[in-house]
């Protein structure tokens, strides 16, 4: 072979490793922009609980630094539902399955919204008492009825539009647990706990709604209420729904919230610093993560940002 066809051999040789090498990274790049598409804002609804609020605004901190445009606005389930299921809404990860009742339960059947996780198994939500009352023998919903004067014929519920607040409106309006004449306060949660924090200390009696993870199992000395009619539902959980549509949009984003996971300790925490100590939820936000990188990175694996960059890598860096 001569020095001519040598030459022409070997630029041949390197031009098809050079395409290779190319196709190779453009397969790459190619799978990943089929795989992976971002819609670049994210719509989170959250209600005036203190437990999804600051769990909303760790998300919050975790998408942003991905290159996420996130925004957070506050709505009653009803809305949160309708907004999910005319795909207004992307992600809400306040929601407790069983005490949400019949509205969510068809949403999910149908297909309207996706359960794409559970966070806590553990929880509790329900009418409570304080101690002093349980420890005088109210220890269910049966007991209320007559005791009705000694509790002013109230029940103290949350904002309007709850699915706690309506599951004893119901139990009024068909007088379950003989509780016809009874009524219902709906306030929103800091209001409810600070009234009951003082009536509390001035020794009467009261009957509220109550749930775990919380501070107030910390601070106030309470127990909950059996319910042997379980109009209140099975064993509760709380975890994350997502309206359908989001994989196709965004599968990037449906992996993050596939994996994003906590347990009660954490999110007591995070509702004792937002809520009891009154700080700003960003500021709550920022300072946990940068403190739970590891646990963050879990969330993360197997993400990128909105530029393709590895989500671990950048959420590390975000923090140095």
């Amino acid at each position: 072979m001569n020095k001519l066809k040598k030459n022409i051999v070997l630029t041949s040789f390197l031009m098809i490793m050079l395409f290779v090498a190319a196709g190779c990274k453009s397969e790459e790049v190619k799978g990943y922009e089929d795989e992976l598409s971002f819609q670049e804002e994210v719509r989170l609804p959250i209600v005036e609980w203190p437990g999804v609020t600051q769990k909303t605004y760790v998300i919050s901190e975790v998408l942003d630094n991905l290159g996420y445009d996130t925004t957070i606005d506050n709505y009653s389930l009803p809305v949160i539902l309708e907004g999910m299921q005319a795909e207004d809404l992307d992600a809400f990860t306040g929601t407790w399955f069983q005490t949400w009742g019949t509205p969510l339960h068809e949403s999910l059947e149908n297909g309207e919204v996706i359960h794409i996780s559970t966070q806590l198994d553990e929880t509790n939500y329900g009418p409570a008492v304080p101690k002093y009352v349980f420890e005088a023998g109210i220890t269910s919903l049966d007991n209320l009825y007559e005791n009705s004067d000694k509790f002013n014929y109230t029940y103290y519920g949350l904002e309007a539009g709850n699915d706690g607040n309506q599951l004893m409106i119901d139990a009024f309006d068909q007088n379950i647990y003989n509780l016809g004449g009874w009524d219902i306060i709906e306030t929103n949660t800091a209001a409810m706990l600070t009234e009951m924090q003082q009536k509390i200390e001035q020794g009467e009696w009261v009957v509220f709604s109550g749930w775990e993870p919380h501070w107030m199992n910390v601070v106030l000395e309470m127990e909950y209420l059996d319910d042997p009619k379980g109009i209140w539902g099975e064993d509760e959980e709380v975890g994350t729904i997502v309206r359908r549509g989001l994989k196709d949009d965004d599968s990037n984003l449906y992996k993050f919230f596939s994996q994003f996971d906590i347990n009660n300790e954490i999110q007591n925490e995070w509702i004792y610093e937002y809520s009891k100590n009154e700080r700003d939820p960003e500021i709550v936000a920022k300072e946990w993560v940068e403190s739970n990188l590891d646990l963050v990175k879990l969330w993360v694996d197997g993400m990128y940002d909105i530029n393709g960059e590895n989500a671990q890598e950048v959420i590390k860096k975000a923090y140095k």
